[in-house]
């Protein structure tokens, strides 16, 4: 996997996401909401800034270590140092070119930018949150929520290969940062079906996240397309994927370990497990 966090295909069109999620999760026969939060509608905003400055604390308390700025991270072949060189990248609107600076400044340049786009997040009103669109590099126009939660995949993420390129390797994304970003897995995985795995394929799957920031999934491929929806009850699917937490969902789909327990028919899950091309 190439050490980018965040998903470089076409999006879905913003409606999608919205459609498929719940603002307010209805209890479950079994006792539990099928999701835990939604943080695309503007009631999240504060947790989901507060989740990216949070993250990115952990991130400069690792940076700020001189004896870490070459240590080597999950992220491919990247070290330290090429992670405050991609967070650069990021924050200030992925510079087609640069040439790595001398530690202090690079930290401080990733800092005064973060600062400044920071600033931007939190002056966002309501009616902008979700109704104005800016255009990303890769994906092109996408709603302003989707910023905030790059910056928690990137730092969030990229803290954790940090750590275990310093020797954590059995470390978990922290639980905020993981259950903000669940939501965002489904669009990152209906990003990247590979349409010459699933040519022919139509199979429908759950997926089961524990925890408090979990939740439970009905999933349907058909003629290329990823489609998913919250759901009360999987007990008519097939075959099913249960994650323990949501750190393992959420390190599992941008495949830096491989968590969880499938459960049914095989053919279904080896299926599903082929669907997805690498970002």
């Amino acid at each position: 996997m190439s050490p980018p966090a965040e998903p470089v295909a076409q999006p879905v069109p913003p409606e999608v996401p919205q459609a498929s999620m719940q603002e307010s999760p209805q209890a479950s026969p079994q006792g539990r909401p099928p999701v835990a939060i939604n943080p695309m509608d503007y009631s999240a905003k504060d947790l989901v800034l507060d989740v990216v400055r949070a993250d990115r604390a952990g991130f400069y308390q690792i940076i700020d270590i001189p004896e870490n700025w070459e240590a080597p991270t999950r992220s491919g072949h990247w070290q330290v140092r090429d992670l405050v060189g991609h967070m650069i990248d990021v924050t200030e609107g992925y510079l087609t070119r640069w040439d790595m600076a001398r530690r202090e400044e690079a930290i401080s340049r990733l800092k005064s930018s973060s600062d400044r786009l920071m600033a931007k997040f939190e002056a966002l009103p309501a009616d902008e949150w979700g109704g104005f669109n800016i255009t990303h590099v890769f994906m092109g126009p996408l709603p302003t929520f989707f910023y905030p939660a790059f910056q928690i995949m990137d730092y969030g993420v990229h803290t954790w290969d940090m750590r275990w390129g310093l020797g954590e390797k059995d470390a978990k994304l922290d639980d905020r940062t993981a259950g903000v970003l669940v939501p965002y897995m489904f669009i990152l995985m209906q990003s990247t079906v590979d349409q010459d795995s699933a040519q022919g394929v139509d199979i429908e799957y759950g997926i089961v996240v524990d925890g408090d920031w979990g939740g439970q999934w009905r999933v349907h491929v058909k003629d290329g397309q990823f489609t998913y929806a919250p759901a009360d009850d999987l007990a008519s699917v097939p075959a099913v994927f249960h994650f323990r937490d949501a750190s393992d969902f959420v390190l599992t789909t941008f495949g830096r370990i491989e968590a969880g327990e499938a459960s049914g028919d095989t053919q279904v899950t080896d299926k599903a497990r082929r669907l997805f091309f690498r970002i």
